[in-house]
Protein backbone atom coordinates (compact mmCIF):
# COMPACT_ATOMS: atom_id res chain seq x y z
CA UNK A 1 0.00 0.00 0.00
CA UNK A 2 1.16 3.41 -0.67
CA UNK A 3 1.27 5.62 2.39
CA UNK A 4 2.28 9.50 2.43
CA UNK A 5 1.26 10.27 6.05
CA UNK A 6 3.93 11.30 8.63
CA UNK A 7 5.89 8.81 9.81
CA UNK A 8 4.86 7.57 13.42
CA UNK A 9 7.93 6.69 16.07
CA UNK A 10 9.66 9.29 17.63
CA UNK A 11 12.40 9.33 20.14
CA UNK A 12 9.65 9.45 22.68
CA UNK A 13 7.92 6.53 22.25
CA UNK A 14 11.26 4.74 23.33
CA UNK A 15 11.43 6.73 26.85
CA UNK A 16 9.67 4.05 29.01
CA UNK A 17 11.15 1.05 27.22
CA UNK A 18 14.15 -1.14 29.11
CA UNK A 19 17.39 -1.14 26.16
CA UNK A 20 17.78 -4.46 26.92
CA UNK A 21 14.14 -4.99 25.08
CA UNK A 22 15.20 -3.13 21.89
CA UNK A 23 16.17 -5.32 18.68
CA UNK A 24 18.90 -4.68 17.23
CA UNK A 25 19.46 -2.76 14.23
CA UNK A 26 21.53 -3.95 11.51
CA UNK A 27 22.33 -1.54 8.47
CA UNK A 28 23.36 -3.26 5.41
CA UNK A 29 24.94 -0.72 2.72
CA UNK A 30 24.77 -1.36 -0.96
CA UNK A 31 27.09 -1.29 -3.54
CA UNK A 32 29.24 2.23 -4.14
CA UNK A 33 29.08 2.69 -0.28
CA UNK A 34 30.50 1.72 3.06
CA UNK A 35 29.25 1.86 6.44
CA UNK A 36 29.60 4.84 6.86
CA UNK A 37 27.22 6.00 4.96
CA UNK A 38 24.77 5.16 7.94
CA UNK A 39 26.40 7.47 10.33
CA UNK A 40 23.42 9.96 10.77
CA UNK A 41 21.29 7.45 10.63
CA UNK A 42 23.13 5.64 13.15
CA UNK A 43 22.97 8.81 15.50
CA UNK A 44 19.11 9.19 15.60
CA UNK A 45 18.91 5.37 16.47
CA UNK A 46 20.92 5.26 19.19
CA UNK A 47 19.31 8.63 20.53
CA UNK A 48 16.39 6.66 20.57
CA UNK A 49 18.08 3.98 22.57
CA UNK A 50 18.61 1.21 20.09
CA UNK A 51 21.44 -0.98 19.94
CA UNK A 52 22.66 -0.37 15.99
CA UNK A 53 25.20 -2.40 13.92
CA UNK A 54 25.98 -1.25 10.47
CA UNK A 55 27.70 -4.11 8.64
CA UNK A 56 30.81 -3.91 5.91
CA UNK A 57 28.99 -5.64 3.06
CA UNK A 58 31.59 -7.33 1.76
CA UNK A 59 29.97 -6.86 -1.90
CA UNK A 60 31.61 -10.30 -3.66
CA UNK A 61 28.27 -11.62 -5.07
CA UNK A 62 25.18 -12.62 -3.51
CA UNK A 63 25.77 -15.86 -2.04
CA UNK A 64 28.97 -15.29 -0.54
CA UNK A 65 27.48 -11.45 0.93
CA UNK A 66 24.16 -13.53 2.11
CA UNK A 67 26.63 -15.59 4.27
CA UNK A 68 28.25 -13.25 5.37
CA UNK A 69 25.27 -11.43 6.99
CA UNK A 70 24.36 -14.34 8.64
CA UNK A 71 27.07 -15.24 10.68
CA UNK A 72 26.99 -11.31 11.45
CA UNK A 73 23.31 -12.42 12.92
CA UNK A 74 24.38 -15.47 14.59
CA UNK A 75 26.46 -13.49 16.85
CA UNK A 76 23.54 -11.29 17.86
CA UNK A 77 21.66 -12.24 20.88
CA UNK A 78 17.75 -11.72 20.69
CA UNK A 79 15.53 -10.16 17.94
CA UNK A 80 16.61 -7.84 15.45
CA UNK A 81 15.66 -5.27 12.73
CA UNK A 82 17.31 -5.74 8.92
CA UNK A 83 17.99 -2.60 6.92
CA UNK A 84 19.10 -2.92 3.23
CA UNK A 85 20.15 0.10 0.69
CA UNK A 86 20.32 -0.66 -3.14
CA UNK A 87 21.87 -3.88 -3.04
CA UNK A 88 22.14 -4.44 0.59
CA UNK A 89 18.15 -4.61 -0.21
CA UNK A 90 18.71 -8.38 -2.17
CA UNK A 91 20.90 -9.34 0.57
CA UNK A 92 18.31 -8.93 3.24
CA UNK A 93 16.26 -10.57 1.02
CA UNK A 94 18.10 -13.55 0.55
CA UNK A 95 18.20 -14.38 4.19
CA UNK A 96 16.98 -17.26 5.83
CA UNK A 97 14.81 -15.93 7.89
CA UNK A 98 13.81 -18.90 9.87
CA UNK A 99 17.55 -19.49 11.20
CA UNK A 100 17.13 -16.01 13.19
CA UNK A 101 14.53 -14.02 15.44
CA UNK A 102 14.36 -11.12 12.33
CA UNK A 103 11.44 -8.73 13.41
CA UNK A 104 11.29 -6.64 10.56
CA UNK A 105 12.78 -5.72 7.11
CA UNK A 106 13.33 -2.09 5.77
CA UNK A 107 13.85 -1.31 2.42
CA UNK A 108 15.74 2.09 1.86
CA UNK A 109 15.86 2.59 -2.11
CA UNK A 110 16.70 -0.51 -2.04
CA UNK A 111 16.24 -3.63 -4.72
CA UNK A 112 13.83 -6.45 -3.75
CA UNK A 113 13.98 -8.97 -6.05
CA UNK A 114 11.88 -11.89 -6.08
CA UNK A 115 13.45 -15.63 -6.22
CA UNK A 116 15.23 -16.43 -9.71
CA UNK A 117 15.92 -12.22 -10.12
CA UNK A 118 19.48 -11.22 -10.10
CA UNK A 119 20.35 -7.49 -9.08
CA UNK A 120 21.57 -6.58 -12.69
CA UNK A 121 17.88 -7.72 -14.07
CA UNK A 122 16.33 -5.09 -12.04
CA UNK A 123 18.65 -2.27 -12.44
CA UNK A 124 18.73 -2.43 -16.26
CA UNK A 125 15.03 -1.95 -16.20
CA UNK A 126 16.35 2.00 -14.67
CA UNK A 127 15.82 4.41 -18.07
CA UNK A 128 19.04 6.80 -17.44
CA UNK A 129 22.34 4.54 -17.18
CA UNK A 130 24.78 5.09 -14.58
CA UNK A 131 28.35 6.75 -15.25
CA UNK A 132 30.33 3.44 -14.02
CA UNK A 133 33.39 2.22 -14.83
CA UNK A 134 34.96 -1.29 -15.14
CA UNK A 135 38.03 -2.75 -13.46
CA UNK A 136 39.26 -6.00 -13.92
CA UNK A 137 41.29 -7.73 -10.12
CA UNK A 138 42.16 -11.05 -9.65
CA UNK A 139 38.47 -12.01 -8.46
CA UNK A 140 36.93 -10.99 -11.23
CA UNK A 141 35.86 -7.62 -12.84
CA UNK A 142 34.35 -4.87 -10.30
CA UNK A 143 31.95 -1.83 -11.14
CA UNK A 144 32.33 1.63 -9.08
CA UNK A 145 30.84 5.03 -10.51
CA UNK A 146 33.15 7.48 -12.04
CA UNK A 147 34.52 10.22 -9.06
CA UNK A 148 33.18 12.51 -11.99
CA UNK A 149 29.61 10.99 -12.07
CA UNK A 150 29.30 10.44 -8.56
CA UNK A 151 27.09 13.32 -7.34
CA UNK A 152 24.81 13.52 -10.11
CA UNK A 153 23.98 9.79 -10.30
CA UNK A 154 23.82 8.60 -6.58
CA UNK A 155 23.86 11.94 -4.75
CA UNK A 156 22.25 14.72 -6.48
CA UNK A 157 20.35 16.02 -3.23
CA UNK A 158 23.55 16.68 -0.32
CA UNK A 159 25.97 19.20 -0.73
CA UNK A 160 28.96 18.99 -3.47
CA UNK A 161 31.56 18.70 -0.45
CA UNK A 162 29.98 15.64 1.11
CA UNK A 163 29.05 14.10 -2.40
CA UNK A 164 32.78 14.27 -3.27
CA UNK A 165 33.47 12.38 -0.28
CA UNK A 166 30.68 9.83 -1.04
CA UNK A 167 32.65 9.31 -4.32
CA UNK A 168 35.49 8.90 -3.14
CA UNK A 169 35.14 6.34 0.02
CA UNK A 170 32.59 4.08 -2.12
CA UNK A 171 33.70 0.75 -2.42
CA UNK A 172 33.06 -1.47 -5.98
CA UNK A 173 31.40 -4.20 -5.82
CA UNK A 174 32.13 -7.33 -7.86
CA UNK A 175 29.90 -8.72 -10.99
CA UNK A 176 28.87 -11.14 -8.95
CA UNK A 177 26.75 -9.06 -6.90
CA UNK A 178 24.67 -8.35 -10.44
CA UNK A 179 24.83 -11.25 -12.01
CA UNK A 180 24.17 -14.12 -9.17
CA UNK A 181 19.93 -14.76 -8.60
CA UNK A 182 18.29 -14.58 -5.58
CA UNK A 183 16.92 -17.67 -3.78
CA UNK A 184 14.63 -16.56 -1.11
CA UNK A 185 12.27 -13.83 -0.63
CA UNK A 186 12.57 -12.80 3.29
CA UNK A 187 9.85 -10.58 2.79
CA UNK A 188 6.76 -13.27 2.51
CA UNK A 189 7.74 -14.11 6.27
CA UNK A 190 8.84 -11.07 8.03
CA UNK A 191 6.96 -7.59 7.93
CA UNK A 192 8.54 -5.24 5.44
CA UNK A 193 8.55 -1.89 5.16
CA UNK A 194 9.70 0.40 1.74
CA UNK A 195 11.10 3.94 1.41
CA UNK A 196 10.68 4.65 -2.48
CA UNK A 197 13.19 7.82 -3.45
CA UNK A 198 11.38 9.78 -5.94
CA UNK A 199 14.31 11.49 -7.28
CA UNK A 200 16.31 8.29 -7.33
CA UNK A 201 18.74 8.16 -10.21
CA UNK A 202 20.48 5.05 -9.50
CA UNK A 203 17.13 2.80 -9.22
CA UNK A 204 14.34 4.17 -11.44
CA UNK A 205 11.42 4.96 -9.05
CA UNK A 206 8.83 3.22 -11.23
CA UNK A 207 11.04 0.44 -10.87
CA UNK A 208 11.23 0.79 -6.65
CA UNK A 209 7.25 1.04 -6.91
CA UNK A 210 6.90 -2.19 -8.80
CA UNK A 211 9.31 -4.20 -6.39
CA UNK A 212 7.09 -2.75 -3.39
CA UNK A 213 4.02 -3.60 -5.73
CA UNK A 214 4.86 -7.59 -5.51
CA UNK A 215 5.39 -7.28 -1.04
CA UNK A 216 2.97 -6.65 1.51
CA UNK A 217 4.97 -3.96 2.58
CA UNK A 218 4.23 -0.50 3.87
CA UNK A 219 5.34 2.06 1.84
CA UNK A 220 6.37 5.57 1.70
CA UNK A 221 7.69 7.72 -0.89
CA UNK A 222 10.07 10.93 -0.55
CA UNK A 223 11.74 13.36 -2.69
CA UNK A 224 15.45 12.39 -2.28
CA UNK A 225 18.06 10.99 -4.07
CA UNK A 226 19.74 7.55 -4.15
CA UNK A 227 21.91 8.40 -0.98
CA UNK A 228 18.88 9.00 0.89
CA UNK A 229 20.44 8.06 4.19
CA UNK A 230 22.42 11.29 3.80
CA UNK A 231 20.29 13.71 2.87
CA UNK A 232 17.00 12.54 4.79
CA UNK A 233 18.45 10.67 7.82
CA UNK A 234 15.58 11.54 9.91
CA UNK A 235 12.97 10.34 7.48
CA UNK A 236 15.09 6.48 7.48
CA UNK A 237 15.24 7.11 10.64
CA UNK A 238 11.60 7.27 11.90
CA UNK A 239 10.97 4.52 9.22
CA UNK A 240 13.19 2.32 10.76
CA UNK A 241 11.84 3.20 14.28
CA UNK A 242 8.44 2.48 13.09
CA UNK A 243 9.45 -0.79 11.52
CA UNK A 244 10.88 -2.04 14.95
CA UNK A 245 8.35 -0.54 17.35
CA UNK A 246 5.61 -3.62 17.06
CA UNK A 247 8.61 -6.08 18.47
CA UNK A 248 8.06 -4.28 21.87
CA UNK A 249 4.97 -1.92 21.97
CA UNK A 250 2.44 -2.87 19.75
Amino acid sequence: MLNNSPLVGTTTDFETVPTSDLPTIVLVHGAWADSSSWEPVISGLRFAGFPVRAIANPLRGVEHDTAYLASYLAAIDGPVVLVGHSYGGAIITNIDTSAFDIRALVYVAAFIPAAGETVGQLAAQSSTPLPLVTVETPSGPEVHISPEGFHEAFAADVDELTAGVLGIIQRPANIRAVAEPITREAFRTVPAYVLVTTADRAIDPDVQRMMAGRTNAAVIEVEASHAVMVSLPSTVTGLIVQAATPVHVR
